[in-house]
């Protein structure tokens, strides 16, 4: 993301974002000198800072600054405040300008009350109109990929120069791509690389507050951290953290719950979906027809968001909340799309596309690619008749086998002890260890 200002705060025309100042990585969220700059609640930081204390004997004011990631200037009222009223008791100074605390036990009694309610203690989470205002003004700002971009991403594939105008036009416009065709023909491997043609990277939130709830978005397992130098550590929020911009591919796992706001009865609050995780990237759904859910009804779900660019999560009392969907999503699925999707639904996606068998020619430069990569030759004639014995044992060609054949060709080498080669003597082994039968 580039910000659009040079000088040291980034003008927004967007009444709810955060403030921006221009940093060593582009614009980011400025950090709050106030409480008023929360745009939360005085009440949830309050909650936070007690249910943080509650386990431990003693804190000082930079730990609990940097456990809520939050400034000392923001929590210096709160802390004389939580004083006065008994629930916390200073020890003494712990610098200069800086003392040390310990939780009272009517402080603990508060914090017991507040568990009860919800069980998030991390970061203080920001307000969910901050958030929305934020990934919309991030995504106004990214360059849509080129298609020479594109073509860069996708040159390790076999594609044809359709497909890949296809898959290029999909990526610049950002809009819905179906993706269909027997397994094992790269489909999923076409999602990932075309991710490859985004660049950029984004701020998200560790946490969204919404009334008295908090929902935890930031995730370590589908995120990649971007570090940002220790010269803006004090100048940036710390309640936003900037990532790449996600990928994330969801599967036949997928229920009709795991896309909606998912409660944890234990911790008492929500994890964000998948796809809101994935906001400002890629979401692929993976195989699907084959989820725990009727596909009909999981069409249904995204109907909203692939029409209007946002989506409405439900908790578990009943309330709704809209929330941008500002990604690239990705639909795949093995089987006929006649019996999966119906035509009125099929017509919503922006570009579709069929990944097919490959040809001879297309096979055969797969893997000659693949040798080329892993820098062996390929004896003469040797593809040749590996193609006529798939037509021999009538046996479907798949996009991926020309590498599974050559890796386990490598496993073959390994275990007598020889040079990695491809020939037939060892490709006749690969075939029976892949294949389950003789070559």
């Amino acid at each position: 993301m580039e910000s659009t200002s040079s000088s040291r705060t980034v003008a927004d025309s967007r009444p709810l974002s955060p403030s921006l100042i221009e940093s060593s990585v582009g614009a980011a969220p400025q950090s709050p000198s106030n409480l008023r700059d929360l745009g939360i609640n005085e009440a949830i930081v309050i909650e936070l800072l007690l249910k943080a204390a509650f386990p431990v004997s003693q804190f000082t004011t930079e730990w609990i600054s940097d456990r809520l990631h939050l400034p000392i200037v923001v929590l210096e009222s709160i802390l004389e405040s939580l004083t006065d009223d008994h629930l916390l008791q200073v020890l003494g100074g712990y610098t200069p300008t800086t003392f040390r605390y310990t939780i009272t036990d009517r402080g603990r009694e508060q914090a017991s009350r507040f568990f009860d309610l919800c069980g998030y203690v991390g970061p203080t989470p920001v307000s969910l109109q901050q958030y929305s205002a934020m990934i919309e003004w991030q995504h106004a700002q990214f360059e849509a990929p080129t298609f020479e971009a594109v073509q860069e991403v996708l040159s390790p594939l076999t594609l044809s120069e359709n497909e890949i105008m296809t898959a290029a036009l999909a990526a610049r416009s950002q809009r819905s791509l179906f993706v269909w065709g027997p397994p094992g023909n790269g489909k999923t491997t076409l999602a990932q690389s075309l991710h490859g043609a985004f660049g950029g990277e984004l701020w998200i939130p560790h946490a969204i507050n919404v009334g008295p709830d908090v929902i935890q978005l930031f995730d370590e397992q589908v995120h990649q951290r971007v570090e940002v130098p220790d010269d803006d550590y004090f100048r940036i929020d710390r309640r936003w953290v900037r990532i790449k911009r996600p990928m994330i591919v969801a599967g036949g796992e997928m229920t009709i719950e795991s896309v909606d706001l998912i409660y944890s009865p234990t911790l008492k609050m929500y994890q964000a979906p998948q796809h809101i995780k994935a906001n400002g990237g890629t979401f692929m759904i993976d195989d699907f027809g084959r989820q725990r859910v009727g596909h009909q009804e999981l069409l249904n779900r995204w109907i909203i968001p692939m029409e209007h660019g946002v989506d409405h999560l439900t908790f578990r009392t009943g309330p709704k909340m809209l929330v941008p969907f500002r990604l690239m999503l990705v639909v795949a699925t093995n089987l006929d799309p006649t019996t999966v999707m119906e035509p009125a639904f099929l017509r919503r996606f922006g570009y579709r596309m069929e990944l097919d068998e490959p040809t001879r020619d297309e096979y055969a430069s797969i893997l000659h690619g693949y040798a080329k990569r892993v820098g062996i030759e390929v004896e003469e004639g040797l593809v040749e008749r590996l193609l006529n014995r798939y037509d021999e044992h009538n046996q479907e060609r798949r996009g991926c086998e020309p590498r599974d054949l050559i890796e386990r060709s490598r496993d073959v080498c390994e275990l007598q002890g020889r040079p990695f080669a491809l020939n037939d003597d060892i490709l006749s082994l690969a075939w029976h260890g892949y294949f389950g039968e003789d070559f």
